[in-house]
């Protein structure tokens, strides 16, 4: 492995850093129950893409599913977090991490009564943003609909 290629070509560095309080509200859904998107494809030029989901109690979540040209991974800040790594389902907890490359089958889900809160990471970035805020609106969609947005949005999903 080696660095990557160099970026930037300045002699002195820049104010170029974008801080993000805590106490930012979500930027989809409501304070508990909603995504902020603390570092977008478009923030990083690509590199990655990072996300903060909190789900409220029972909230479940995407079922199985594998990516062509991402990896995902995800970084338990709270509560519990049902994660399937492709072969079995854990009871994931602060602290507790799971990287899945792209191809990897997995999913998540809150079952539990109590909110719980992870991180995502998706890399190299992609533009999830549109994803996050139209999913949900899929539920009318036709099949074809359907199969057009997982597509772009390189969401496969198996049964």
């Amino acid at each position: 492995m080696s660095y990557p290629d160099q970026v930037y070509y300045g002699e002195n560095g820049e104010i170029s850093a974008g801080f993000r309080p805590a106490s930012t509200p979500p930027d989809l859904g409501v304070p508990g129950n909603g995504t902020h998107y603390l570092a977008t494809t478009d923030v990083t030029r690509g590199e990655f893409g990072l996300y903060r989901v909190q789900m409220g109690p029972r909230a479940g979540g995407p079922r199985t599913h594998f990516h062509r040209t991402i990896s995902e991974s995800f970084y338990i800040l709270g509560g519990t977090v049902r994660v399937y790594d492709g072969e079995r389902w854990t009871d994931a907890q602060e602290g507790d991490f799971l990287h899945v490359p792209q191809g990897g089958l997995h999913a998540f889900r809150n079952d539990s009564d109590a909110p719980a809160d992870m991180l995502l990471l998706f890399t190299p970035g992609a533009p999830r943003e549109e994803y996050f805020e139209q999913v949900s609106q899929l539920a009318n969609a036709s099949e074809e609909e359907r199969t057009r947005f997982f597509d772009k949005h390189d969401s496969y999903f198996v049964e």
